[in-house]
């Protein structure tokens, strides 16, 4: 299934259920932000050894939800996500060179890339 069918499918889900009065950019925001934390709280003090281990559907579930309210943010703002991804894309490739971030986990920030 392509973008545009899943945001079709969820746009239809949320207008079945009359959600659309409560889908302001800022509870959809806050609503994002209680999935990452679901999806955290499956890893929370898990030595990394014991990540194999964990539900996996769970975490796809969690993965969803996060997908879904992403989405719904996007269509709220008019952003169009695949636009802005690729775009921040290109602002990751000048912030972090592969000669100086190729197995470096230290961020390195250049101006005027935000």
């Amino acid at each position: 299934m392509n973008l545009k069918k899943i945001k079709q499918k969820i746009n239809k889900f949320v207008k079945d259920r009359d959600w659309e009065q409560f889908h302001s950019p800022k509870n959809l925001a806050m609503a994002l932000s209680v999935e990452a934390s679901e999806l955290v709280e499956i890893f929370q003090w898990l030595k990394d050894s014991d990540i194999k281990k964990v539900d996996k559907e769970k975490v796809s579930q969690e993965l969803a939800d996060i997908f879904f309210y992403l989405l719904r943010i996007a269509e709220k703002m008019n952003i169009d996500i695949e636009k802005s991804f690729h775009k921040k894309m290109l602002i990751n490739i000048k912030k972090y060179p592969v000669k100086l971030a190729k197995g470096n986990p230290k961020k390195r920030y250049l101006k005027d890339t935000r």
